[in-house]
């Protein structure tokens, strides 16, 4: 059952006026993350020219790396506030990124809208896993590519990124996570088996080193017991 004192979204509103000040470790942790997340990514598909969504994009960090690499990026994320950053500094360094206001349960875009959907830190977060996959199937083309992380759900991911990284290290803010809504890579196969997506491969997510400001490094481990990554593709 979901623990109403946790899955605490409004984190993100919280800190929108400081998303890219680079002077909240736990921002920074999320910053951080991109380039291990992406690194593997980039194996599976080439971005320049695809029209990209971003899901759950918060502050346009992921989404402003895809624009680097030549994406046709859209952001989503239910935070607003976030957005209203995302936009602001997307705008001073002239970006062409969309970003809306929503949730991935509804997604405000039409059918084989996009060539790739991108969703980091944001399935262990949706109230309803299964309606937010089909709308991922929705609006991906015919052979369109899924890119995903999230959270294991089992005692040793509830330490690490519970007990650890809010409780004791605050590498995020206490009530980030609900354990409840974490996901066992057994259960997202299945669930995105029937949104229509066929699983490709899983792999694990998480440090790697500590950069000189004594932030943490994040790549590609080979344990999928924490957090891990994965890809789906809509049969084309």
């Amino acid at each position: 059952m979901a623990n109403t004192h946790r899955n605490d979204l409004t984190i993100y509103d919280d800190v929108a006026d400081r998303w890219w000040s680079d002077d909240i470790r736990w921002v920074r942790t999320l910053k951080n993350m991109v380039p291990g997340r992406l690194k593997w990514f980039d194996r599976h598909i080439h971005w320049s020219g695809k029209d990209v969504l971003d899901l759950g994009c918060a502050g346009g960090f992921v989404a402003e790396a895809l624009d680097d690499r030549g994406a046709i990026v859209t952001g989503i994320d239910p935070a607003k506030d976030a957005i209203a950053a995302a936009r602001t500094h997307a705008a001073a360094n002239d970006r062409q990124i969309a970003y809306h206001v929503g949730v991935g349960e509804d997604l405000p875009y039409p059918d084989q809208a996009f060539d790739a959907v991108v969703s980091v830190d944001v399935l262990e977060h949706v109230a309803d896993l299964d309606l937010c996959l089909r709308q991922v199937a929705r609006v991906l083309r015919p052979g369109g590519l899924f890119l995903f992380d999230t959270i294991n759900r089992n005692p040793l991911a509830r330490f690490a990124t519970i007990t650890m990284a809010e409780d004791v290290l605050r590498l995020l803010p206490q009530g980030t996570h609900d354990p409840a809504l974490f996901i066992k890579p057994a259960e997202l196969r299945e669930s995105l088996r029937a949104a229509g997506l066929s699983p490709g491969t899983f792999t694990g997510l998480g440090p790697r080193g500590i950069n000189r400001r004594g932030d943490m490094i994040f790549g590609r481990l080979p344990t999928t017991a924490i957090i891990y990554m994965g890809t789906a593709r809509l049969a084309g």
